[in-house]
């Protein structure tokens, strides 16, 4: 899941490859493809020298394919479509989210081989529409675009197409390298340990639900479907008590439910508990819905923090998010083999307190975003 990961952080790449050389539908198929080649062939071999390049090139391609999908909005239409189309594009993926993981729940109890067979096919099915992608003409180029985070969408830990969207040049490097304790690298760390905590636990969660917990993977996944979808009602009314009470208290919410649900699974693990189903099950919808608050107001911090360009700064947002990924997949792995998988929640619980705590420490002591 690390390395699966790690594809993301190739996105730059092929927005750089898109721009100069306008293959906006070559670089989607092929994406599409390479994803769905990776899916493929991964259940026919138990080496680990395969199957990491095989993750890698999943996540290389779904990174690719998201890449061009946000670039034929942002690069081809006027600013004022963009809320409205990345909405819909936004919309369709969490749908397709919510499809695939009820597919998932109802083929893995048939046969494991076949469901990365479907997982394979489905995704090859997107080459047909793409094959017909007819891009307007590029001839203003937007080289950082804003993204407004809309209001109807949902996204797995590895990311949604927003999420392998961004530019990052030299002055993004140098706001790397500015004091850790500004408001904005502030944010950065506060965001990097909340969110590396929830991918650990997202990274394992079909094998450790059950292991754990005992709840089945096509329960679990149909629990993942079932708050993915109620978590697109709540994009919209995150949005209006972010501007009612400002995004960084709404981040702080979600934050302290996700820090909840996690602390209950961690007591859950050890409780002499005969049948943990349904509290597993609800502390892990609470876990899913919480993203509707975080994925709002994380993008709005953001925005109101940066120094300089907001383009710039929602670029390396979207890294950290994605750097997050690999470490807190990696991490949560080494800790579940070390000290079994309620090690896992522990893991979230730590991450969001430090991410709490840095929060309040550093940027309540000045003005409010």
């Amino acid at each position: 899941m690390a390395v699966f990961n790690l594809g993301g952080l190739l996105a730059p790449l092929w927005g750089g490859l898109a721009d100069r050389r306008h293959c906006y539908r070559l670089i989607l198929i092929g994406g599409l493809v390479t994803t769905a080649i990776g899916f493929a062939v991964f259940p026919f071999s138990t080496s680990l020298s395969v199957r990491l390049p095989l993750a890698l090139a999943q996540g290389a391609g779904a990174a690719a394919a998201a890449t061009v999908g946000n670039m034929l909005i942002v690069e081809a239409h006027p600013r004022e479509e963009w809320d409205k189309r990345i909405g819909w594009l936004q919309t369709f993926y969490g749908v397709g989210q919510v499809g695939g993981l009820l597919l998932a729940g109802i083929i893995s109890q048939i046969n494991m081989t076949l469901s990365f067979l479907a997982a394979g096919g489905v995704t090859l099915l997107g080459v047909l529409p793409a094959s017909v992608v007819r891009p307007r003409s590029l001839t203003q180029i937007t080289p950082r675009p804003i993204l407004v985070h809309p209001p109807r969408h949902t996204e797995l830990s590895a990311g949604s197409p927003q999420r392998f969207h961004h530019h990052l040049g030299s002055s993004s490097l140098e706001q790397i390298l500015e004091p850790i304790f500004s408001r904005f690298g502030g944010f950065l760390v506060a965001w990097f340990l909340s969110f590396a905590g929830a991918a650990g636990f997202f990274s394992l969660y079909p094998v450790l639900m059950r292991q754990a917990y005992g709840v089945s993977a096509s329960l679990s996944s149909t629990a993942f479907a079932v708050a993915a979808a109620l978590g697109l009602a709540l994009y919209a009314p995150a949005g209006k008590w972010s501007d009612r009470h400002g995004p960084l208290r709404v981040l702080e919410a979600g934050l302290g439910v996700r820090w909840v649900a996690f602390a209950g699974l961690s007591v859950l693990g050890s409780a002499g508990i005969a049948d943990k189903t349904l509290p597993a099950v609800a502390g892990f919808l609470f876990i899913v819905l919480a993203w509707s608050l975080l994925s709002v107001t994380g993008t709005a911090v953001t925005v109101r923090l940066a120094r300089s360009g907001e383009g710039e700064a929602l670029g390396l947002f979207n890294a950290t998010t994605a750097i997050a990924g690999v470490v807190g997949s990696a991490l949560g792995g080494w800790l579940a083999s070390q000290w079994g998988y309620t090690a896992v929640p522990a893991m979230g619980v730590a991450g969001i307190t430090l991410g709490i705590l840095i929060l309040i420490g550093i940027l309540r002591k000045n003005r409010q975003p």
